[in-house]
């Protein structure tokens, strides 16, 4: 992989703790996303990854410790508060509207607004389905229509959509959770294709992922955790059967960077 040059972080988190009634999730994790970045993570179930990017999006707010963007300490209430500072998720779910077309689910909740006659506003549609348009060639994602219904789509096309929203609004940090999960292999292509795109373009992702071939095809840097820590941070080198072989060790728990931290 590439390595990043631009040392300035757009990300920061530190010692990040977060309980959940007697549940520790997170146990004082740090992690540093720099531009033009693309940060893999991964983890067994409950290792506390996707509760850590919650904390970055601002669905879950820390017991303790300091988020900052791009070196300016933040506080976040909720995701809208994440938005405004360019931090956006895709879920795994996608949160899509079936029923609406590419354009309307790219801007949904920002619609833009031609006219406004008294309470009633008229949406700019040509101008959406301009931008629409022009973000899915910027990522070289291949629809024929931003017309389309969403359910039309097959599994990458929607994921791809998914993202393209993310970064429709200048975005700083796109999060992204198992976008390949259940995918076929030509859509799990796609979508590795639009994360270079992206990455091409100077964005800076963090890619949470049960796949090790995908984290290893596209990041710079891979952190491992488990049981609510961070285990291995290291940059993404060798060849993928050495790499799987020493994710899987630091999963387990046959190795650990970070011995000497707290665990209880």
């Amino acid at each position: 992989m590439d390595t990043v040059t631009d040392t300035k972080p757009v990300a920061e988190m530190v010692n990040i703790r977060k309980s959940f009634a007697a549940v520790q999730a997170l146990k004082g994790v740090d992690l540093v996303l720099h531009h033009g970045e693309v940060l893999g993570l991964v983890g067994d179930n409950a290792a506390g990854k996707s509760s850590l990017m919650k904390v970055l999006s601002g669905a879950y707010i820390p017991d303790d410790g300091e988020i900052r963007i791009e070196g300016n300490k933040v506080h976040m209430s909720d995701p809208l508060d994440a938005r405004h500072l360019g931090i956006e998720m895709v879920y795994q779910d996608l949160a899509l509207a079936d029923n609406l077309d590419i354009t309307s689910n790219v801007f949904l909740g920002r619609e833009l607004v031609k006219t406004h006659l008294g309470p009633i506003s008229a949406l700019d549609s040509r101008h959406m389905e301009r931008e629409a348009k022009r973000l899915l060639d910027r990522l070289k994602i291949d629809i024929p229509s931003v017309r389309l219904l969403v359910e039309r789509l097959s599994g990458g096309q929607r994921q791809a959509v998914a993202i393209a929203r993310a970064t429709a609004f200048n975005s700083k940090v796109i999060i992204m959770d198992e976008p390949t999960a259940a995918l076929s292999v030509a859509s799990i292509k796609l979508v590795l294709d639009v994360i270079r795109e992206l990455k091409v373009q100077g964005a800076s992702i963090i890619l949470i992922s049960h796949r090790i071939e995908d984290i290893y095809s596209v990041s710079d840097r891979l952190i491992v955790m488990r049981q609510g820590r961070k285990v291995h941070d290291v940059p993404v080198t060798g060849t993928l059967d050495e790499f799987r072989e020493e994710v899987v060790a630091y999963m387990i728990g046959a190795r650990d960077d970070f011995s000497n931290l707290e665990k209880n």
